[in-house]
């Protein structure tokens, strides 16, 4: 990931509600494409200009064919309130993050001369297949390569229909991948409240992150089975374990969706000591009991 600084220019009279209004339109647009990482983006006014800094997901995360439609519909918009379109100035390599997979490659997105529509996306042979992965101190993707455990961008890869639940069942379009970094947000929330020391609602908290058939992690599964089926890569969802009612047995417990035997010889990337390939399931001994 690398941290970089975005500048917009002043082109004509404005005020700073609506210069705030049209920036903040726009990085939101990266953010919900998986373009830039982070909740925190300072701005400062300097004179002429607006200057934002941020992190990109990697050096081709600001190329025109990489903006979703909402995110080209926002860039046109700054005119609007007075504001150039923005100037890029990578600043370095962001020591706090990780690396982006190397296994998904530039030819997996179109160039800058095509149409950019994340729908029509292709992705790299090379992937074999997916984790979905989060925890609260991560900002990257959770879409991580199986081979490397490493995150992918989103916004290098097809927007998949998501599936509504409700009195609207069906698939939904969507134009980015907000519906993936909302549920993101959500898990992260959740996994920060249960590893705090002095705790509120720890039980609730827990409940959502390690219950299968949880609120969260029936969307989550969702998803994930949704990018699944889109790249055709299957997609392994980990199932956080965090504490376990009987550490003795912990080791041997199944798959909670199959009741079947899925302990693995080794953890998988060090982490992961159970994998069902029937219910695409990934998780570990409970972290109390280790």
């Amino acid at each position: 990931m690398l941290v970089a600084e975005l500048v917009f220019k002043i082109i004509r009279d404005t005020d700073l509600s609506s210069a705030e209004q049209g920036i903040r339109r726009y990085i939101e647009a990266l953010i919900f494409n998986g373009q830039i990482l982070g909740r925190e983006f300072p701005t400062a006014w300097q004179n002429d200009r607006f200057s934002t800094r941020l992190v990109l997901a990697d050096d081709e995360a600001l190329r025109h064919s990489s903006h979703s439609p909402r995110a080209l519909a926002a860039l046109q918009q700054l005119a609007d309130v007075g504001l150039s379109y923005p100037q890029l100035a990578i600043v370095g390599q962001d020591l706090l993050s990780s690396h982006v997979d190397p296994c998904v490659h530039h030819d997996a997105i179109a160039n800058d001369s095509a149409t950019p529509s994340a729908q029509h996306r292709k992705v790299s042979p090379d992937v074999p297949g997916y984790i979905w992965y989060s925890r609260f101190a991560l900002t990257h993707s959770m879409l991580c390569c199986a081979e490397h455990f490493a995150p992918v961008p989103l916004y290098r890869l097809p927007v998949p229909a998501i599936t509504t639940v409700g009195a609207t069942t069906g698939l939904s379009a969507a134009q980015d991948h907000e519906d993936a970094i909302r549920w993101q947000l959500q898990f992260q929330a959740l996994d920060e409240i249960q590893m705090q020391q002095t705790r509120v609602l720890p039980l609730q908290a827990e409940r959502q992150l390690q219950g299968l058939h949880s609120a969260l992690n029936r969307q989550g599964r969702r998803l994930a089975k949704a990018y699944a089926n889109t790249l055709q890569r299957p997609v392994y969802y980990y199932l956080y374990a965090g504490s376990s009612r009987d550490c003795a047995a912990e080791a041997d417990k199944h798959c909670p969706s199959c009741q079947q035997p899925w302990r693995l010889s080794s953890a998988w990337h060090d982490i992961f000591d159970f994998r069902c390939d029937r219910c695409f399931l990934v998780s570990n001994i409970a972290w109390e009991c280790q």
